[in-house]
């Protein structure tokens, strides 16, 4: 029977494979930046930087990544309002689905929020579809197509690991549909065809919220339950 010592090494060596997740909530909405690295070289994609791009980019100094990309799952205002104050530092590929683009310079929605047009000035050097990985270090993200809360939503898949969900699920939620672009019966297909089918084991990083896991929004999400 091995010793004690020998299960902490073991256990040591485990935790120094896995991902690296850092999670910034901001802005008035509770919006969550995440940051996703690789162990190996600290190489990191930037996901949703929605607002306080001074604490997102502490952060990220403090924890000594490499950032390689931006990367948005939708267009909506609280997620995307630090991108060109990150951009600034940090000018690597951005890249959102086509079909959200234009609310990257929505004047309604900045004079709603009393912010000035465009939201982001910045042009996305990268149009995400569905197929589409995105590699950096030892990690990939595979982009699934989740239309329903917006009309170019997206998540990101990292097998065996995580998946970030944007504002499509949520622990014992969903997105809201009645908004522009939404549709709710697109929302249920994208849960159930795209999420519902990975990996239960799969840790959820929703936009707003704490961690859950597939399985138990399969099973115990109250808006959308595996189909019988």
């Amino acid at each position: 029977m091995p010793d004690n010592d020998e299960n902490e090494t073991k256990q040591d060596e485990l935790d120094d494979t896995r991902p690296l997740v850092a999670s910034i909530t901001v802005g008035i909405f509770q919006e969550n930046c995440y940051l996703y690295a690789c162990p190996v070289t600290h190489e990191a994609v930037i996901i949703d930087p929605g607002d306080e791009a001074p604490r997102i980019l502490s952060r990220i100094e403090e924890l000594g990544f490499i950032p390689k990309y931006i990367l948005n799952t939708h267009g909506h205002i609280d997620h995307i309002c630090a991108i060109d104050e990150v951009s600034a530092v940090y000018h690597v590929p951005f890249a959102i689905h086509a079909d959200d683009v234009y609310m990257l310079s929505d004047e309604r929605t900045a004079q709603m929020y009393g912010r000035e047009a465009p939201l982001v000035k910045r042009e996305p050097d990268m149009l995400l579809k569905e197929g589409d990985r995105i590699s950096f270090g030892t990690l990939a993200l595979d982009v699934l197509e989740t239309p329903g809360h917006t009309r170019g939503g997206v998540c990101f898949a990292s097998a065996p690991y995580c998946v970030f969900s944007g504002d499509t699920l949520f622990q014992r939620g969903i997105g809201r549909t009645d908004f522009e672009g939404g549709n709710y019966e697109q929302l249920v297909t994208s849960i159930r065809e795209k999420l519902y089918t990975l990996d239960e084991d799969l840790v959820v990083f929703p936009g707003h919220g704490e961690p859950t896991t597939i399985g138990e929004e399969k099973y115990e999400n109250p808006f959308v339950t595996v189909e019988e």
